[in-house]
């Protein structure tokens, strides 16, 4: 059951976010667009600590004054990934007028769902592998742990599936489309969970290794797209405080059902 929830909660917070195309009549404003991405780099930066980069570090105790290595190596190996994907998928990012990643012909609108997929990949490892440490038997991760963690990234996608479903809307796609693109920004996330909790069953010592990998990918999105998108224009004050209380949100709902 416990995989179930980490499988579907996310994605129906995308979903959900996704359908505010239906009730919203415009676009958000910078000032909340800022604000929402602030609060989901906060909670995806208090994940990648809580849920996963101490619990790497907790499970690899036996190697002593080594037991940050396999975390450190699976942290890069992450940051690396995700960097490689930034290179090679063609994608464009909601504040910026400029694609990136190699030249293409898609549409506008396809890249910026893209651009959402790319950085909902490590959030859908994130909550595979700890599904998958929890279905092995690891002591370091409750049931509650994984509960915590597929809570937190579903508060966090809701935000982020308005945030692709209005922008689509206001680029002149009906609100179907719309609503369609920011369901399937998200898709990624269960299928991303699924091939990690079933890598992970085969290969369970590496699991701190994978742990620390889904914690690289996420702080690589967190800081090469969601602070600058957060801090640019006036009053960036507000990203900031936003990034505060998601991080205080992922850090309490991680201590006190973890």
């Amino acid at each position: 059951m416990e995989a179930v929830y980490g499988l579907l909660l996310p994605f129906l917070g995308t979903t959900f976010g996704a359908a505010c195309v239906f009730f919203l009549r415009r676009d958000l404003s910078d000032g909340i667009q800022r604000g929402l991405t602030g609060f989901a780099a906060g909670v995806m930066t208090a994940a990648s600590i809580w849920s996963l980069l101490i619990p790497a570090i907790d499970r690899s105790a036996e190697l002593g004054k080594w037991a940050f290595l396999p975390a450190v190596t699976g942290f890069w190996i992450g940051v690396l990934f995700l960097l490689a994907l930034d290179h090679i998928i063609p994608h464009l990012h909601r504040s910026s007028g400029q694609p990136e990643g190699p030249s293409s012909q898609l549409r506008r609108t396809t890249m910026l769902v893209l651009a959402v997929t790319l950085h909902n990949i490590p959030e859908g490892m994130a909550v595979g592998v700890v599904c998958a440490g929890y279905l092995a038997g690891d002591a370091e991760i409750s049931s509650l742990g994984v509960l915590a963690l597929a809570l937190g990234i579903a508060i966090q996608n809701f935000p982020e599936g308005a945030i692709i479903s209005l922008p689509l809307r206001a680029e002149g796609e009906s609100k179907l489309r719309a609503f369609a693109g920011g369901v399937l920004s998200g898709i990624v996330e269960p299928l991303g969970a699924l091939l990690t909790i079933l890598a992970a069953g085969l290969f369970v010592p590496a699991l701190p290794y994978l742990l620390s990998f889904a914690a690289g990918a996420m702080l690589y999105v967190v800081v090469e797209e969601m602070i600058p998108e957060m801090s640019q224009g006036r009053h960036s004050n507000v990203g900031v405080l936003a990034f505060a209380l998601g991080f205080s949100v992922m850090m309490v709902l991680d201590v006190a059902l973890g």
